[in-house]
């Protein structure tokens, strides 16, 4: 699935990257952040993790293959 947001760094338990869509969904990103930046508008490739439990979690974990800057 593609997710296009922002990217926000929650510095909670450690920290964790967050990406806030459009329309107010929060996906915790899990796997590869490489890239990430706090603030930094992006389109995130990944996958839903529906059963995977994890601290500090601020939503539905995204296990993130690719993160592309928006255009």
């Amino acid at each position: 699935m593609k997710l296009t947001g922002t990217i926000k760094r929650n510095e909670l338990e450690g920290g964790s990257w967050t990406l806030v869509t459009a329309k107010g969904e929060t996906y915790t990103l899990i796997g590869t952040t490489t890239g990430a930046k706090d603030g930094m508008k992006a389109e995130v490739e990944g996958k839903v993790e529906k059963a995977a439990m994890g601290i500090g979690v601020m939503g539905p974990q995204l296990a993130v293959s690719k993160i592309t800057p928006a255009k």
